[in-house]
C-alpha cells in the first residue's frame, strides 16, 4: 500500500457500515479520503476519530446526494479544485427496498437503480476522466457488489435488489473491457460480500415480518472490516495484476 500514501480516494456511502470501514482503512494507510453521503455528521465524527488515533491519512467529509448527477459532478469538481483529482474510486453506496418483482412499487425500483447503478456509473466515468486528464495510469476503481450479483437470493423481497447487483457485475466487467480498449493500466475490481452486519438489513427489513437481529444471529457474519480488508488486498496487488472479482461469505452461509 506504500504507493497509495498521500494519494486521493473517493468512498461513496462512507457514513456507516462497509463504507465507514473502508474509509477508515484507507486513512490508516495514509490516503486522503473524500467520504461522501447525504448526511456527513457521522463522517465528521469518524474523521475526528481518525485524527485522534494519529492515522497518517486524512478523511474529508463531503455531503452529496448520489441520486443527483448535478451534485455528483459538483463533488468531482470540488475534489479537482482541492486535491487535483481522484486516484482511487470506491463505489460503495447502495440501498435496498423490500420490493418483489411481482408486486414491487416502481418508484422504489427506480430509487435502487438510481443509487446502485446510475450513480455508480456516473462516479466511475468521472473518476476515469479525472485520472485520464492527469495522466494517472495506475488508478483503481472498486465496486462494492454482492453475492446477489451472481446468484438470486431465495427470498423474493430482495430479487429486484439482486437485479441491480447483477448490473454491478456487468458494469465492472464492461469497465475492464473498455479500459483494455484504451490500453489503460487503471484497474477495475468487483467485491461481492455475503451477509455483513451493518444497518443495511435493519433498514431493509424494518417493516417486514423478518427480524434482522435473528438473521444476523444465525451465524457468525462478516464485518465491515472484513470487506475493507478485501479492498486493501485488491489495492495492494502488483500494478500488473488486476483482481477482477473477490467473493467473500461467512463460512456457514450457503447461498
Amino acid at each position: 500500500m506504500e504507493r497509495w500514501n498521500g494519494r486521493v480516494a473517493l468512498v461513496t456511502g462512507a457514513s456507516v457500515g462497509i463504507g465507514a470501514a473502508i474509509a477508515r482503512a484507507l486513512v490508516q494507510h495514509g490516503m486522503k479520503v473524500v467520504g461522501c453521503a447525504r448526511g456527513v455528521d457521522k463522517i465528521e465524527k469518524l474523521a475526528a476519530e481518525c485524527e485522534s488515533a494519529g492515522y497518517s491519512g486524512t478523511l474529508i467529509p463531503y455531503k452529496c446526494d448520489l441520486t443527483s448527477e448535478e451534485e455528483i459532478l459538483s463533488m468531482f469538481s470540488a475534489i479537482k479544485t482541492l486535491y487535483q483529482g481522484v486516484d482511487v474510486c470506491i463505489n460503495n453506496a447502495g440501498l435496498a427496498h423490500p420490493e418483489p418483482l411481482l408486486s414491487g412499487r416502481t418508484e422504489l425500483w427506480r430509487n435502487m437503480i438510481d443509487v446502485n447503478v446510475i450513480a455508480m456509473a456516473i462516479c466511475t466515468r468521472e473518476a476515469y476522466q479525472s485520472m485520464k486528464e492527469r495522466n494517472v495510469d495506475d488508478g483503481h476503481i472498486i465496486n462494492i457488489n454482492s453475492v446477489m450479483g451472481h446468484a438470486p437470493h431465495p427470498n423474493n423481497l430482495v430479487h429486484f435488489y439482486g437485479v441491480t447487483k447483477y448490473a454491478v457485475t456487468a458494469l465492472t466487467e464492461g469497465l475492464r473491457y473498455e479500459l483494455c480498449d484504451q490500453s489503460s493500466s487503471i484497474r477495475a475490481t468487483s467485491i461481492s460480500p455475503g451477509l455483513v452486519k451493518t444497518e443495511f438489513a435493519y433498514r431493509l427489513l424494518e417493516n417486514t415480518s423478518i427480524s434482522a437481529s435473528k438473521l444476523y444471529g444465525r451465524m457468525k457474519v462478516l464485518s465491515g472490516e472484513d470487506v475493507s480488508s478485501a479492498v486493501i488486498f485488491a489495492l495492494s496487488a502488483p500494478p500488473n495484476l488486476n483482481v477482477g472479482e473477490i467473493t467473500i461469505r461467512p463460512v456457514k452461509q450457503s447461498w
